[in-house]
């Protein structure tokens, strides 16, 4: 695996910091044998469970698992059973923000322009709560995701902006993603680890 170049290596160009950085993650992510990332997932759900627990019945958005994500449709399952309603994100056109479209585990899905599994019809809602994938994080709680800006741009176009939380394994923390101007500041990260705010 090449190793990321410092921060300083790059200190005027970022992108090629960040593009090696997302590969060396998601390889990272990708190279979880089954049981490990098992594991590694339940602690995860335990985590949000309890945060979410805490709160009373709202709307959740999160995207179906792609590339060795954590899988929150076990999570959004059980929330539907307590009175939540779940959505998942579709890009309806690209360099938009993207509309977040009803779930339930029986859903019809399809796919968007990139594979990713989405809800092939249902209402738009208005999510309250959000749960990001990311390839990397930092302590700042600034994400890395992989790299299309939709997250951004929605999240920039929705007000009042949802809560969002960022779900990953402890494997994508790094010291610094170096921040561009259009990131926007997770509201808290959730790994096996525990539940962190900037």
């Amino acid at each position: 695996m090449t190793p990321v170049p410092s921060s300083a290596e790059h200190s005027t160009d970022s992108s090629v910091y960040r593009a090696a950085l997302r590969r060396e993650r998601l390889a990272a992510r990708l190279a979880l044998d089954g049981a490990n990332h098992a594991a590694l997932s339940a602690s995860i759900e335990a985590r949000l469970r309890v945060l979410l627990s805490a709160l009373p019945p709202q709307t959740l958005a999160f995207c179906a698992p792609v590339r060795g994500e954590f899988d929150a449709r076990g999570l959004a399952t059980e929330l539907l059973a307590e009175g939540w309603q779940a959505a998942m994100p579709v890009v309806v056109k690209p360099a938009a923000p993207m509309i977040f479209r009803a779930w339930s585990p029986a859903s019809a899905m399809g796919a968007d322009r990139h594979g990713v599994p989405i809800p092939a019809q249902g209402p738009e809602l208005r999510p309250d709560i959000v749960l990001l994938p990311l390839v990397a994080f930092d302590a700042h709680c600034f994400r890395l995701g992989y790299g299309g800006g939709y997250f951004d741009r929605t999240l920039a176009a929705r007000i009042p902006r949802p809560r969002t939380i960022g779900v990953g394994f402890e494997l994508a923390r790094v010291p610094d993603i170096r921040p561009q101007a259009h990131d926007i500041r997770l509201d808290a990260v959730v790994t096996e680890a525990g539940v962190f705010r900037p």
